[in-house]
Parts: structure tokens; C-alpha cells; sequence
């Protein structure tokens, strides 16, 4: 009777450990899409804390914006390729970084990662370039140093992060090491590491054996 009970406690508190990770990784099935009024409150937000240069900051922002009102309450996907500058750039009142654009970048990934997963965000990728491109000569298309792809539970995830009060005073850092290209992207096929299934399916297989096994002595 006491092993039935903890069973139930157990398979209970699995259950509502799955609702709550379902509920945040699809919220607009709950918190709907994102209104025209909530999108204007986040970049007003994000114009108080991300510097950025007065030639870049209005085409920035109307993409931000016309990202924000189509959202359609779906999950995104966020494709990072950086080019490092060859050292780091100043940004008029922001303070100095005494190391190299990669190093630059990686402080603020490290402290960009903690806000990701609170909005229950998270790296699918990441990795340094390994090679020159080949295919693509021009200068705007090669010599990219680094890719990321992030997956955004929504695109409100996505602004929250870069409104969150704690971002501003690291995305200087990024700002000053690299070129971006930031382009949102719909997943229609994503595929797991073949080296987590297989290991997921041969977990799974030896307790189910283990279960089995254990029922039919018990019985």
C-alpha cells in the first residue's frame, strides 16, 4: 500500500513537471499572440537599454516590429552568424573590454544564457566556423567566424529576453565584437542528436526488462 502511494506521488509529480514544461514551451496556446500595444511596450523597453548607432536603429526596430505583430504564437528559431571585427569596437558611453571579439562575445553568451533559459529558451547549436565558405566569394558572404541557432518557445520569448533589465547591460558586449545576421526562422523538421535517442530508447529498454523482470518474481 505504501510503495502504490509513493507511486502515485511520483507519477503525479512527473505529470505536473510535463504540464509545466508543455505550458512554457508553447505559450501561445495560453497567453495568445502578441498585440500591437504589448510589441510597442517592448521595444520601448529595449530602446531605453541596447545601444545601438542612430543609422541602425531605425530599419533595427521596424524589423523588431513587424517581427512582434506577425507573431503567430509558435515557437522560433533564431540563426546567429557572426564575423568577429578584428578588435573590439567602442560604443559611444559603454565601457571598454581590455580583450579580443571573441572574448568579448563569449562573456556575453555566458551571461546571456541564465535569461534564455528562464524564458525557457534555449541553444539548439552552437559551434565556431572550421573553414572558410565554399561557396559564396564575396567579401559580405565569407569569412563568418561563428553560428548559433536558439529556439525562442515564441516570439514574445524572444523580446522579453532583449527587454529583460538584465540584458542591457550585457548586450554591449556583442555589439562591439561582431557583425550579426539575426534572421527568425520556422522549423519544419527538427531532429535530435541520434546519440541522445539511442541512448533515451536503451534507457527505456533496460527498465522496462528491469520492470518485467521484477513483476514476474514478484508474482
Amino acid at each position: 500500500m505504501q510503495r502504490m502511494r509513493f507511486q502515485l506521488i511520483f507519477g503525479a509529480a512527473l505529470l505536473a513537471l510535463l504540464i509545466a514544461v508543455c505550458l512554457q514551451q508553447s505559450p501561445g496556446s495560453w497567453r495568445g499572440k502578441l498585440t500591437k500595444e504589448e510589441v510597442s511596450d517592448y521595444l520601448t523597453r529595449v530602446d531605453r537599454q541596447v545601444p545601438m548607432l542612430p543609422e541602425e536603429k531605425a530599419e533595427a526596430f521596424k524589423r523588431l516590429r513587424t517581427f512582434g505583430e506577425a507573431d503567430d504564437g509558435k515557437p522560433v528559431y533564431m540563426l546567429n552568424v557572426m564575423r568577429m571585427f578584428d578588435k573590439v569596437k567602442a560604443l559611444p558611453g559603454q565601457p571598454t573590454f581590455p580583450g579580443t571579439p571573441a572574448q568579448a562575445n563569449a562573456y556575453y553568451e555566458e551571461k546571456a544564457k541564465p535569461l534564455l533559459f528562464k524564458s525557457g529558451s534555449y541553444p539548439v547549436y552552437d559551434g565556431n566556423v572550421s573553414g572558410r565558405n565554399l561557396f559564396g566569394y564575396e567579401r559580405s558572404q565569407d569569412d563568418w567566424n561563428r553560428v548559433l541557432v536558439v529556439h525562442y518557445p515564441s516570439r514574445r520569448a524572444f523580446l522579453e529576453l532583449v527587454a529583460d533589465p538584465a540584458y542591457g547591460p550585457i548586450a554591449p558586449y556583442k555589439l562591439m565584437s561582431l557583425d550579426l545576421l539575426l534572421v527568425p526562422t520556422d522549423a519544419d523538421l527538427v531532429l535530435p542528436e541520434l546519440r541522445l535517442v539511442v541512448g533515451a530508447l536503451c534507457l527505456v529498454a533496460f527498465l522496462a526488462v528491469g520492470w518485467v523482470r521484477a513483476a514476474r518474481c514478484a508474482g
